[in-house]
């Protein structure tokens, strides 16, 4: 029998907030599915007095726990980043890693400036999240119907297949406009696209799900009801994915995607190629 992983400690340390070397740690700890992790994020680490607090919080950890934390870094400040690194613990500096490389590249220093890949200021791109994030918001759900013209791309499928998220994902980060609507069995008996969604049927991107899952997610609303019966499930998503085929909608499942990889996909097939903010 195989012996229980030992949960490891992961430190994401940060003078900003520490998004950027979150993400980047569970990339690169999703290919370690033998092993599991517990993260904590430390943001803000922008003086040598704080270092020294998070190095005290790993040493401590490794103690505890007799083994040495991963520490993800993207610690701008070389002397804050050098004490952080002297703790008890394998220590990987983005920043570090990548910045000389690309100084050497272009010839260049760089700002080191903290916090730049997060700054938003006024700037153009911030107000385009910040409205795509206002637009997903209104037109969630068919709930207002108005402005679809000005949509990027409009996500269809049965109920919490998982539109909503897919949709403000693709804002947030992309500044993408993305309305969602959904597909009901009037749809399905009619055998057309609602009458709404026909003039835009060019910005449309289908969600399915596998029915079981949609089941399991169907309960946590309104557990033990018509709707989240295994039956209609089966119904509403196999109708839904012949409307589709139908209509030549492109489609995919969201069952065992991140909402990273759907949003990727929608992007790539939808052709719409923003930069992410």
């Amino acid at each position: 029998m195989t012996p229980h992983p030992t949960e490891r400690t992961v430190f994401v340390v940060s003078d900003s907030t520490g998004i950027t070397a979150e993400t980047f740690s569970h990339s690169v700890l999703s290919q370690f599915d033998q092993a599991r992790f517990k993260s904590i994020r430390v943001p803000f680490i922008d003086s040598a007095e704080k270092a020294d607090e998070v190095v005290a919080r790993i040493n401590r950890c490794a103690l505890e726990e007799q083994h040495a934390p991963l520490v993800f870094s993207t610690l701008v400040n070389p002397a804050v980043a050098l004490r952080v690194r002297h703790a008890n613990c394998t220590f990987l500096d983005l920043f570090g890693t990548f910045i000389k490389p690309v100084e050497e590249a272009l010839g260049l220093k760089s700002n080191h400036s903290i916090g730049r890949s997060h700054s938003v200021g006024l700037s153009k791109q911030y107000n385009n999240r910040i409205e795509a994030i206002n637009f997903s918001l209104a037109h969630d759900d068919g709930q207002f119907i108005h402005g679809l013209e000005q949509a990027d791309v409009i996500l269809i499928g049965v109920s919490r297949c998982g539109k909503t998220p897919t949709s403000l994902y693709l804002a947030m980060q992309y500044a993408i406009k993305a309305a969602n609507f959904p597909l009901i069995p009037e749809d399905f008996e009619r055998r057309a696209l609602p009458t709404t969604l026909v003039p835009y049927r060019n910005k449309l991107f289908g969600l399915s799900i596998q029915p079981v899952r949609l089941s399991e997610v169907r309960n946590e609303r309104r557990p033990n009801s018509d709707y989240a019966s295994l039956k209609q499930c089966r119904y509403e998503v196999a109708e839904a994915e012949r409307l589709m085929r139908m209509e030549n909608i492109p489609w995919l499942s969201t069952t065992t995607r991140s909402i990273e990889e759907i949003s990727t996909k929608v992007l790539e097939e939808v052709g719409l190629n923003r930069q992410a903010y």
